[in-house]
Formats: C-alpha cells, sequence, structure tokens
C-alpha cells in the first residue's frame, strides 16, 4: 500500500481550521445534563467463567436518555477497591463481545470496563448487546449518515454520550478508584476516547489508536474507505445537503473535543490507514490540549488502519501505569 498523505514532516505541523459551531459547549452540556438527568441504575451480575485471575460481570448502565447500555466489567481476583480504572470504546460495528475477552486490563491490575456500541456488533468478531432504538431519515447502510439532518438526531449523540456516562458509570463501582480512570480505544473507539476526554472532568490518561471521527471535511474528501464513504455516498444522493450535512458533523469533530482535553495522551497512526486517513490523526493530534499538556505520538510508518496493534498496546500499558499509578 502507497503513502498517500502529506509527508511526516508536514503531518508534524499540521493544525487546520476545523469547523466549530457557535453553540458546541451548549449542545454537550445540554445533551449529557439531558442524560443525567434521565436516572437509571448501574446494574452489576457476576458471570461465570473458566478464568481463576480475573473476575467477570456482566453490566447495564444508563446511556444516552437513560437507555440501557451493556458493557462487560473486569476485576482482578478477589479485587475489593481502589483499582485504577480503564474504559474502553470500540472500533467501529464491533460489539462488546464474550466475557473472557475482557480479561487483558484486569490482569495488568486495572478495573476495566469495555462498553458495548448500540446498534452496532455484527460485522466482525465482536458481537454486540444493546439496540439503538431511535429511527432516522433516508440514511446510507452503516451509522455514519443516521439521523444526519440535525445534531440533535444524529447517532453519534447518542453513542458519544454513552461514552461519557460509561465514565459515569465505573466511578460509582467499588472496586474503583474514581480520581483514576484512564480511557482508550481504536479506530471509532479512538474517536470516543477523544470525545471523553473533551467532555469529562478528571480523566487521567487517554490513549487513542488510529481515531476515527476527526477533521470529517478532509477525511470524507480523501478517502474512498468505509466508514468515511457512507457520507460520500449519502451526499452523491443528497446532492442538496452538503453543508447541512458538515454543520452537523462539526458537534462531532474529534478534533473540537481534543482542543477541550487537558490529560495526558498518547495517540498512534499508520502513515498508510487509507481508512483514517494520518493528516485527520494528526489534525486533532496537533490541536489536543492546552500548551503544555503531555502528549505523544507513536507512528507506524508501513502500516494502514491496524496501526501498532499488540506494539501499540504495550505502550498504552506504560502510558497508564505511568498516569494512574
Amino acid at each position: 500500500m502507497p503513502f498517500f498523505d502529506f509527508p511526516l514532516d508536514d503531518l508534524r505541523h499540521y493544525a487546520p481550521v476545523v469547523r466549530e459551531p457557535d453553540d458546541f459547549d451548549a449542545f454537550w452540556s445540554r445533551t449529557l445534563s439531558e442524560s443525567r438527568a434521565a436516572g437509571g441504575q448501574v446494574e452489576v451480575t457476576p458471570v461465570e467463567t473458566p478464568l481463576t485471575v480475573v473476575d467477570l460481570f456482566d453490566v447495564t448502565f444508563p446511556g444516552y436518555a437513560g437507555d440501557p447500555i451493556k458493557a462487560w466489567f473486569a476485576v482482578p481476583h478477589g479485587a475489593i477497591g481502589s483499582l485504577p480504572g480503564i474504559v474502553e470504546t470500540i472500533g467501529y460495528d464491533g460489539g462488546r463481545g464474550l466475557a473472557h475477552e475482557a480479561a487483558g486490563w484486569a490482569m495488568a491490575g486495572y478495573a476495566y470496563l469495555k462498553m458495548d456500541t448500540r446498534g452496532q456488533g455484527s460485522a466482525w468478531a465482536g458481537p454486540g448487546d444493546t439496540p439503538d432504538p431511535y429511527g432516522s431519515g433516508p440514511a446510507v447502510p452503516g451509522v455514519m449518515t443516521r439521523g444526519i439532518e440535525s445534531p440533535d438526531d444524529y447517532y453519534y449523540r447518542r453513542l458519544i454520550t454513552d461514552a461519557v456516562r460509561a465514565v459515569d458509570a465505573i466511578r460509582t463501582l467499588p472496586q474503583v478508584d474514581p480520581a483514576r480512570i484512564g480511557v482508550l480505544g481504536t479506530s471509532q473507539g479512538g474517536g470516543l476516547s477523544l470525545a471523553i476526554a473533551g467532555l469529562v472532568d478528571g480523566i487521567a490518561a487517554v490513549a487513542p489508536h488510529v481515531p476515527f471521527l476527526c477533521h470529517f471535511e478532509r477525511a470524507i474528501g480523501l478517502t474512498d474507505h468505509q466508514p468515511y464513504d457512507e457520507v460520500n455516498r449519502y451526499l452523491r444522493s443528497h446532492r442538496d445537503r452538503v453543508e447541512q450535512t458538515f454543520a452537523t458533523l462539526s458537534y462531532f469533530d474529534g478534533v473540537n473535543f481534543a482542543r477541550r482535553a487537558s490529560a495526558p495522551a498518547l495517540f498512534a497512526t499508520g502513515l498508510q490507514d487509507q481508512t483514517c486517513p494520518p493528516s485527520t490523526v494528526f489534525a486533532a493530534f496537533n490541536q489536543y490540549g492546552p500548551a503544555d499538556v503531555e502528549k505523544e505520538i507513536e507512528v507506524y510508518r508501513f502500516n494502514d488502519h491496524k496501526g501498532g496493534e499488540g506494539f501499540f498496546w504495550l505502550k498504552q500499558a506504560e502510558w497508564m501505569a505511568r498516569h494512574l499509578s
């Protein structure tokens, strides 16, 4: 696969002007306040597995508008309190998978919550368990254009709110130190982790891997890979909705969340990634946080959307240990 984006030296300085609505902060404040006011309980049920060094739990917590969202929760066997916590959000069209697949971070000593993704979880190995009970106008298959006529109705308003409420949920669990929470994810999960970092106070560390949902206008014009191509296909039919579409997407752009974040951040990108092009990742990285924030980016020169895979997991583990210990 060839290099197709800007040269690396240019990427390191790439900080484009990204559309930001005047009421961005008010929109998210209203959205989160309404969902928190909707109430709901965090329900935790032990799960039997063959694993002997990890305790696993089936969790249901209130997400957007109080909708029930599924998750797995894992802790070291017998853990009773004050562990650092990690919330992981999942890549596009993946689900939370099976309980034993959530054991890795608990084996490293963390209380770990793996959030399911509403309306997804049927396109690759990890099956999902959470419906999205909302309809939309005409849309391309997938979720990228579902409700895109309005930010209030857009799918990612619900999913980002779920991700924020996942942090609220883990902070209520007795095994967790609420002051030591890290967030991470790959692709869509990386974009959601940036949204959490920009919307939730007191996050201790964030580690977005090849993040999706960043710098929409460049991504949609640069790549024909899914999921961004869903928007391309939608606009081929709805030629009169270009301005409204990008106006809606601006409320959900990872660059705008990155500007509001303050937690130490470890990013990763692959220079041959045609799913989440490296310029879109650098757009968020270069504008992440205040000038004095601690941030690093791992660059995998010869990799595509797989990024660093297990190599980056080791970097994430080192990062989380340093900032959550």
